[in-house]
Parts: structure tokens; sequence; C-alpha cells
């Protein structure tokens, strides 16, 4: 392999500022846009020896023919060229954006010469000011209708407001009072706009102060005995209030913020937008984002807001996310830049409106309090909305069908993977050693033919390894033992998705369960997939190969850039970030890991209680009293007597003989680990 490409700039001709540069195939076509602080410096990482770049930044400076790149004045400029660029030019290597949803927005068309309320899809309405997004058609069409019983403004179509013009009659909301009617003459089309403007104001967070006004008016109606004009009032008051109790209360009513939620892994990230106006969520969004190049969350968050905001969506002033970006300072530059523009023009009054709508956009992270908590939210909001995408690809029929089928030709196999066992090893610094197998069939889990695996020593990862695997395939032989599953590290089966205690073994005894469970466990896989790179795959072959078991598929998937590795071979597999085939194996492999920690954790813990439970007097209640005081057996570890002494039901002698049993198997397990 060339250490680099051909195309590479001599040195000295990149020049050292701002800018943002472009990578192109043969036919000229964008496959890349990224901007740098100084251009030579960030090109120079794409052009280092090939072996040592990001498998997937290979892929890309490989396929592309060319760079080029233009200068700029600033950063902030290299900001905006890049996004104008990747908009333009739609980069294949650039973060690709998956908004699953085409959300509903309330729209005002204050552009209007009669402006009218909306439920549109429509974004590029002129002069429109809208709010949202909004999950559900209905939920919008529902706090409409109750507004307009404090707002009356027009929400007719432009045809049903004309023939209402040339009849003098206006339509059944009119006569309902749920329109002013400018149509036959009720309003002039001033006051209409001041109801329209109001409509407005009152969506952007300025809720409570109409609910004040209104009061007042009910207030002095009554006084003066006009109780008509004070049950409108009422009624007005009853209807704000309920379009108010359908947006939840989550911060003070003067705070305006957009918080972001990002959950990402190697291949995807899920995003969260949490909108909250005057306190209260008055929009939710959602999207997935495909990554096709290895970045940072900093990275990530860049494009995000630059996703966020391309459309008629006006930035607040202020802004949650997660991390701060290296870029922050040219990013808010952007962002109020957007401010501006979105909202120019949108709103000819009201001052208050004007207010919120004014100001500089700052990117926070927050660190406490209710606005932390929120943040907090979106956060596991986005991790759900991953989880569910990522098993959404894998759960459908024709993405399974077309996954197993571009393993089969990235693999070289003769036949798709119907069957595919998953195995991942995990410890606790070299101690309470475990191993998972994990089951998929026809791209779905197997549950109930998961197995784990107790491993009583081992010298690292790859001699466990080799140890599940060598044990697994003993099921497969043709000479198989009966009791092959009987052996003194055996295999466990699932809890609760096999019927048997995790925390048994299996029983040499009963060699009817012993040859049910073999039967069960000699279906041999098409595919033997183990969590790892080149020595892991090598661990698991060098088990295959002695145990003479043949026609079964072995690979590795090294997580850290999720490659794929065969055995024998110096150059690894890379399936494309976007494909089925890498989210079906991705999630094969993730399936492993958790139930590997799963088990250890309960090994752990079963560990624990069972020493606590040989100490005289103490019972399972007070084992259980002491894990729940101090939180986690390390904590306990840490504890001095006197501390141990306070928990309900421990005294200071039961307290030292805790804290002696404890101190003894902490030097016992640091003499075993030494040894070994």
């Amino acid at each position: 392999m060339a250490d680099t490409v051909s195309y590479r700039p001599k040195a000295g001709e990149i020049p050292t500022q701002p800018g943002v540069y472009r990578f192109r195939d043969k036919n000229r076509r964008v496959l890349y846009v990224g901007k740098a602080k100084n251009l030579r410096a960030r090109l120079s990482n794409y052009f280092q020896p090939l072996r040592s770049l990001h498998e997937r930044t290979r892929r890309m400076v490989t396929t592309a023919a060319s760079v080029e790149w233009t200068v700029v004045g600033s950063e902030f400029e290299a900001l905006q060229l890049e996004y104008t660029w990747i908009k333009e030019f739609n980069p294949p290597f650039n973060v690709q954006f998956r908004d699953d949803k085409s959300y509903p927005y309330l729209a005002v068309t204050l552009g209007d010469r009669i402006p009218r309320v909306m439920v549109t899809r429509n974004r590029n309405i002129k002069d429109a000011r809208y709010f949202g997004p909004y999950t559900k058609v209905w939920a919008i069409r529902d706090t409409v209708d109750l507004m307009l019983k404090a707002f009356p403004v027009r929400s007719c179509s432009d045809g049903v407001y004309r023939r209402a013009e040339l009849t003098g009659r206006p339509c059944l909301l009119g006569d309902i009072g749920k329109c002013a009617a400018p149509c036959v003459g009720r309003v002039t089309p001033e006051e209409h706009r001041e109801l329209a403007e109001d409509f407005v104001s009152f969506m952007a967070g300025n809720d409570t102060k109409y609910i004040r006004a209104l009061t007042e008016q009910m207030k002095q109606a009554a006084s003066t005995m006009d109780y008509e004009a004070a049950a409108r009032h009422r009624d007005a008051i009853q209807a704000l209030e309920a379009a108010m109790g359908k947006s939840a209360v989550v911060l003070q009513e003067n705070v305006d913020l957009d918080a972001f939620g990002i959950a990402h892994d190697e291949l995807a990230a899920a995003v969260q937008q949490f909108i909250v106006r005057g306190g209260r969520i008055r929009g939710v969004r959602s999207w997935v984002v495909d990554k096709e190049l290895d970045m940072d969350l900093g990275e990530l968050i860049e494009t995000v807001m630059q996703n966020a905001y391309e459309g008629v969506d006006v930035p607040p002033r202020e802004i949650i996310v997660p991390e701060l970006p290296e870029d922050a300072a040219e990013l808010e530059q952007w962002l109020t830049a957007r401010r501006h523009e979105n909202s120019g023009g949108a709103v000819s009054d009201p001052t208050a409106t004007r207010g919120r709508l004014s100001g500089r956009v700052e990117l926070k992270v927050a660190q406490r309090g209710d606005k932390a908590a929120l943040a907090q939210t979106a956060e596991m909001n986005a991790k759900n909305a991953l989880v569910l995408y990522k098993t959404r690809r894998s759960s459908d029929f024709v993405a399974r069908s077309k996954a197993l089928n571009d393993i089969q030709d990235a693999l070289g196999m003769d036949d798709a993977p119907l069957r595919m066992e998953c195995y991942d090893v995990s410890h606790l610094s070299g101690t309470n050693i475990v191993a998972s197998m994990v089951v998929f069939e026809d791209g779905l889990p197997r549950k109930d033919q998961y197995r784990r695996f107790s491993i009583p020593e081992s010298t690292d990862d790859t001699e466990s390894i080799y140890q599940v695997i060598s044990r697994r395939l003993a099921y497969l032989r043709d000479d198989a033992p009966v009791d092959a599953a009987t052996d003194a590290a055996a295999v466990t089966p699932a809890a609760g998705e096999s019927g048997d205690d995790p925390s048994i073994d299996v029983d040499a005894e009963i060699a009817e369960a012993a040859e049910k469970r073999r039967r069960k466990f000699s279906y041999p896989p098409n595919l033997l997939i183990v969590d790892g790179g080149q020595p892991q795959v090598a661990a698991a072959k060098r088990a295959l190969d002695e145990s003479g078991v043949t026609g079964i598929q072995l690979a590795g998937i090294a997580k850290r850039l999720e490659e794929v590795w065969l055995p024998d071979s110096d150059f690894p597999v890379i399936l494309p970030r976007n494909s089925d085939a890498l989210f079906l194996i991705q999630r094969i492999r993730d399936e492993a890991h958790r139930f590997a920690i799963t088990y250890q954790r309960a090994r752990r813990k079963r560990d624990i209680s069972t020493v606590l439970g040989e100490i005289p007097g103490l019972g399972p209640s007070r084992v259980k009293e002491l894990l729940k005081h101090f939180g986690s057996v390390a904590q306990l570890r840490k504890a001095t007597p006197e501390q141990i002494a306070e928990v309900r039901g421990v005294g200071r002698r039961l307290a030292a003989a805790v804290h002696e049993r404890l101190t003894d198997t902490a030097s016992d397990s640091a003499s075993d680990t030494a040894s070994v």
C-alpha cells in the first residue's frame, strides 16, 4: 500500500489561513466538505501514511481524486461557507440527517393583509411566524381551538374567506365566536392584526400577562354589573389556561431556550430537541444522524445546530448543549445571525415579542438545577430514540434480509448467515471472568438459546475467548459426550429466558437434563462472531482448528473503528457506516456485551452476599441493608467499623466483624491477582 495518495499537495502549497476544503472524486463530485482554522494543519491530517488513518477516513481519501480549498477572512466566514457548500453539494461523507418525520407547525401568516392561523408542514411561507414543531397534529389543533376562544383570529382558507366577502355572510366560526369575522367588517383589518399579534405574543411565552389582563377586565366588568362581558372574559381565561395546561412547566416563566440531548455511537446519533418558551415545553423534535466519518461530540453538535436552524426556526437566546464545541464563539455568531434573519419582519408588534427575538445567542452546558434536569431528560430521550432506531432497522424484514445478504457477500460466505452466534468476555481487573453467547436467527435474537460461561482461570481476553469457543465447539463434534455441558466451569442458560436459575451451574448428576441441553446446544451457527480484532479472531480460529469442526465462518468486530476482521487477514472488511449489515453486526455485538456485563455484575453481587452471609449474626436482611446504605461493595469495603455501625440493625461488634472479613477478603484477592 502506498504511503499516501497521489494527489497530495506539495509542501508549502496549502495556506495556513482559515478556510473551507472540498474533496472531489474523478468525476468532480464533491465527496466531503470541511472547515479549518488552519488549512495546512487540518489537511495534513488527511495525508498521513494510509495505514495510520481511520479506516473510513482512508476510504474517503482513496475514493477522492483531488482536494481544493478556499481561504476566507475569519473562522466565522469559514463556518458560513461550509454550511452553504454542504447544503449545495450534499456530500456523501458528511453527516447525513434522517429526519424521520415531517413535523406539523402552528403558523400565523403575518405577511398577509388579513393574517391567518393555520396548522401546516410547510416551513417556507413568507413572513409567517412559526411555533413548534409538534409531535401530533391533533394536539396542536386542540390548542388552536382553545386559543381562538380568546383570540378569534381568522383560520379559514383563502377560498372560504373570499366567498364570505362576496356573500356578506361569515362562516360557522364567525357565528360561534371563534373568528372576529373581518370578512364581513365586524372588525377592521387593523383590529384583526392586533388580535393576530396578541396570539403570536401569547404563543411566544407572554401567556401570564394576558391572563392577568383578562382577569382584571373580568373583575372590572363584574363591578359595573356587565355580567355578559365578565362571562366572555371568564371563558377566555379558562380557554387560555386550558391551552397552557397542554404544555408542561419546566422552568421559570421568563425563560426561553432550546435543550438538546444527543446519544451517539460509531455509526449513528439520535438528537432530541426540547423547545421551551415562557418556561413551558412548546415543542419537541427528534431526528437521526448517520455518521460516515468518525467525529467527536463537539463536531457533531456543530452539524446539529446547522441542521436545527437551517429553515424558519428562530434560535432562542439560550441553547443548552451536552458539550461546547471548539468553535463555540463562531457558532454563536452564526446562530445570532440566523436569529435576526429568521425573525426579521415576522412580527410588526408587540414590543414584548420583539424583545424576545433580539439579543445574542449563547451556547451553554447546564451544570445544575432545573436546566440540567431538562438536559438530562433530553439526553435520556435521545438514548431511547437511538435504541429504537437501531432496533427498527434490525427488525424490519426487508432490512434484515438485505443485511444478511450483504454480510454473506462481504465475508465471502456460500450462504446467508441465518444463524449467528456472538461471544464477549467480561471481568473486573482479571477477576470474576465470565463470557456470554447470544444467538440471532434470521436477524432476530433467540433469547432462549443465550448462554453464559464461567471461566475459572485465564491470562487475558484472548485466552478466555479460546476457552469459551473450545467449550462451545465441543457440542458440535460428532463424538461430543453427553456430559460435555457438565464440566466444572459449565455453561449457564440465560436467566428468565431458558427457565434455569442463573446462579446454579448445570447439574452434572441429571443426565436427562444435560442430554436435552446438549441437543439444543449442538445446532451449528453459520457465522461465529467474537468481540474484538485480530488477536481475538486468531484465538477463536485456534479453537476452531483444534476442534475439527468445519463449515463455520469466523469473524470479529473491533469496537473502536467498527471494522470486521477475518482469520489470516491483514486488512479488515469495511462495511458502509449506514448499511443494514453493519447495524445488524453491531447490534449482536452490543447484545453480547450487555449480556456478559449483566452476568458479571450478578456474579460480583452474589460473591459479596455469600461472603457477608458467612458472618455469624448477619442474615440476608442485614446484608441488604448494608448494601443499600453504602450503595456499592466498593464503598462498603472503604467504610470504617464506626461507619458500618451506623447502619440500622448493625452494632459495633458486628460492624467490626464485617470490616475484618471484608479486609481479609480484599487481601486474599490482591494476593491471588499478584500471583496470576
